[in-house]
């Protein structure tokens, strides 16, 4: 299935026929379309509905399509079918955040052209240039969960647009919104989103199974958000101890393995995200693979699942608390303009290539290459949570392409942008025979930023560990010793790491190119060793 090359690019995914979904049952009728709306009614409809209906805008909200039959043309090559000849009634798109590996989506009925937009990021733009492309009214938001690793893009939707938001109530939101219920279906005509509520990475984490009464009662596809990825589960120690959301993670992981095994999966994480240790970069899986194969599925029972959850090897997702804060507090508006200033003000982010970094950069100036993937969650590890930074790029398009990013985990406020500053110093990177030298002349530290658990396979004998991310602390301590080599697995997090030890005046280089993996193919010796439990 195709999904985005690039980050906020949106994929179509045209849903085809799904292995082990029996064809749409001619005695079913469908139901009426529901508006969307700002209250909900309990309907007497099995299983359980509740329906949104009346007027889908808060009081004061202008709507974003308020003439929804004529503002677009619908898309007609799905319409153009033969005689006798069944057309899917599902709208269904896929964006993929390939920087920070977030997923939403936008579901729609083809009849009704009332949309949802389940997880939005920030980032809204995306969603109404899909719907204008497909000709549908986007009616209201669904939230998963209350994220923790990127800001939300549900306050917009609302205050710009008049998009009500629907959340589990667990989630203590502060903002207007209308509860999601367990077995609850929001019906968009053929086309419904049943609820599924399914604890464990937060207490209010909700699925969504999507039904199209054209083909049959039984869901097409479901929308797992934190729960089931591609080759993995969420991780279950964000909001509650790891031992308790894990258990009520395995009981949500076994509901949804009720449902049959040709219902496609779309999680709401890929490979990147801090979410999942080991989930694959693959955009979207089944029921039936994810039984067989997932380790997290096959693991001995409820207590072996919990031992495996609680060994969480990934840091926390940088900027949790206020990205928390953000999300369930008052909606928050669209960001002020990235401006461009005309001076070099500290802090300096500059998202430049490392190799043009190191052959001259402003002095003070930290290097997180926007060229990376990743390049958020570096950004927000090695920048304090309070800090404006000033962007440094080689184009305006560069700079506003950063910004967005960093405004994605919670970096609202920024100075602006420079195209050009002073170059008065250097950063030349160390090569791997170099460095073989350096500690044979015993004239250099070196530090491995990789996380702890990166070293059981090995590191360089005598190397110092210090995740690149929490390099800044040690800036005083550095200074005082020996001149610094920052090393990691391939050279991405060393240049980092190094640009942020010389902003505190340490005498720091990295190994830009090629890292442990390049030390290691040239023979550099290495000691290696597993923790227990590992």
């Amino acid at each position: 299935m195709p999904r985005a090359k690039s980050g906020f690019v949106p994929t179509t995914v045209r849903l085809s026929d799904v292995p082990g979904v029996p064809p749409p049952d001619p005695t079913v009728t469908s139901p009426s379309a529901a508006n969307g709306n700002a209250s909900a009614n309990t309907s007497s409809d099995s299983p359980k509905e509740k329906r949104f209906t009346g007027s889908p805008f808060p009081s004061g909200l202008r709507p974003l399509y308020p003439n929804r039959s004529t503002s677009f043309p619908m898309n007609t090559s799905r319409k153009q079918a033969a005689a006798g000849v069944t057309v899917e009634a599902v709208i269904f798109r896929q964006f993929v955040d390939d920087d920070l590996g977030c997923a939403s989506y936008l579901v729609g009925d083809e009849e009704t052209h009332e949309a949802v937009v389940v997880d939005p990021a920030y980032a809204i733009e995306q969603y109404l240039a899909a719907a204008g492309q497909e000709g549908v009214r986007i009616v209201r938001t669904l939230e998963t969960h209350t994220h923790a690793d990127h800001v939300s893009g549900h306050g917009r939707l609302a205050l710009e647009h008049g998009i009500p938001v629907s959340i589990h109530p667990t989630a203590e939101a502060a903002y207007e919104h209308d509860p999601l219920e367990d077995g609850q279906e929001i019906v968009l005509g053929n086309v419904a989103l049943r609820v599924l509520h399914t604890p464990g990475h937060r207490p209010e984490h909700c699925c969504f199974a999507v039904i199209d009464r054209t083909r049959a009662e039984e869901p097409w596809l479901v929308l797992t958000g934190d729960s089931l990825f591609v080759g993995d589960s969420a991780r279950p120690d964000l909001a509650v101890e790891a031992v308790d959301g894990a258990r009520e993670l395995y009981e949500s992981l076994q509901r949804l393995l009720e449902l049959p095994d040709g219902v496609e999966v779309f999680p709401g994480h890929v490979a990147g995200s801090l979410c999942g240790a080991s989930m694959s970069s693959k955009a979207s899986t089944t029921i039936g693979f994810e039984r067989r194969f997932n380790p997290m599925l096959t693991v001995g029972g409820e207590d072996e699942f919990v031992s495996e959850s609680a060994l969480t090897r990934s840091p926390r997702p940088p900027n949790l608390e206020r990205i928390v804060e953000l999300n369930r507090g008052p909606f928050l508006g669209a960001p002020k303009p990235l401006e461009e200033r005309g001076a070099l003000e500290p802090p300096i982010l500059d998202v430049r290539p490392a190799e043009l970094f190191g052959a001259g950069h402003a002095l003070g100036a930290i290097n997180v290459p926007l060229e990376r993937k990743g390049f958020a969650t570096r950004a927000a590890f090695v920048l304090l949570e309070d800090e404006r930074p000033l962007i440094l790029a080689a184009s305006r398009e560069q700079a506003e392409d950063a910004g967005r990013r960093l405004r994605a985990v919670g970096f609202g406020e920024l100075s602006g942008y420079v195209l050009h500053g002073p170059e008065t110093e250097t950063l030349p990177a160390v090569e791997v025979d170099e460095l073989e030298r350096l500690l044979a002349e015993d004239a250099v530290e070196v530090i491995d930023v990789r996380e702890l658990h990166e070293r059981d396979d090995g590191f360089i004998p005598g190397s110092r560990n210090i995740p690149y991310r929490l390099v800044r602390e040690y800036g005083d301590e550095l200074r005082e010793g020996r001149p610094v080599v920052t090393i990691c697995e391939s050279g991405a997090r060393a240049a980092v790491a190094a640009s942020v030890l010389a902003a505190s005046g340490v005498d720091a280089r990295p190994v830009l190119h090629g890292g442990m993996r390049a030390w290691e193919a040239r023979g550099g010796s290495t000691v290696g060793f597993r923790r227990c439990g590992t």
